[in-house]
């Protein structure tokens, strides 16, 4: 695709696009194809049939030197949903299930692909309303053996926990990608509504993770993700302008 050349949209993305936002000739759209190239364009025709829009720059959006990775614990009444949604809004990178110890949802047999699907759709949904151009992938799920195998494998596993002595920024702060020879893995671990356990916490420290305090308060499940998000995309330098 060139500067140019026009691109037919169709499908459901095309009848959201014209049912939905209502978007006539004339207007600017950007289409992405959820791995990181982005075409920015005009609207030049719009029906039932589909979006055809005309190209004005194709672009690949390259992915942060620090990947931040979500390990949402499975929490009741759709807070863990509500969780990646945010945190996709916010910039995260990746997404892992996390069945631990005290969590109430359990993903089991024709559930938990279910679950799974679901999961990514929620993620599919929010980065098309942050207009990112890659949409996060969310990893199987994992029990805490497995992901005590995660965090052996990460740059850095961060257990966010109300009764860490570090605060947050002074952790990242401190590693800053100092261990990391290429692109660099964040795992930010968060626990259920009942908190992490104590046998959890000494099991994933013991494979590597660091615990940190993200606040006076306790966040609910559904909170301390997306804030964790928010603080480390601000010290790793994720959210600073581009050169020029």
């Amino acid at each position: 695709m060139a500067a140019g050349e026009v691109f037919v949209l169709e499908g459901q993305e095309a009848r959201h696009a014209v049912t939905v936002k209502r978007l006539a000739p004339g207007e600017p759209v950007d289409i992405v194809d959820g791995a990181g190239t982005r075409m920015r364009g005009r609207v030049v025709a719009a029906s039932a049939s589909g979006l055809e829009v005309e190209c004005e720059t194709l672009v690949f959006e390259e992915q942060p030197g620090t990947r931040l990775v979500l390990v949402q614990a499975l929490a009741k009444g759709d807070r863990d949903e509500l969780a990646i949604e945010t945190a996709t809004e916010l910039g995260i990178d990746a997404v892992i299930p996390w069945q631990s110890e005290r969590s109430i949802v359990r993903w089991k047999g024709d559930r938990a692909a279910k679950a799974h699907a679901k999961w990514q759709s929620v993620v599919t949904a929010a980065a098309k309303q942050a207009r990112r151009a890659w949409v996060p992938e969310v990893r199987a799920a994992v029990d805490t053996a497995a992901l005590a195998g995660a965090v052996e494998a990460a740059e850095l596993a961060v257990i966010l926990h109300e009764d860490a002595v570090r605060p947050l920024r002074a952790v990242l702060e401190a590693w800053q990608g100092a261990d990391a020879s290429g692109p660099a893995e964040v795992l930010l671990i968060v626990g259920p509504e009942g908190g992490i356990s104590p046998r959890e916490v000494t099991r994933l420290c013991g494979k590597g993770a660091v615990t940190a305090l993200l606040g006076h308060h306790v966040l609910r499940s559904s909170t301390a993700g997306p804030a964790a998000v928010v603080l480390a995309s601000d010290v790793l330098g994720r959210w600073a302008a581009p050169a020029g």
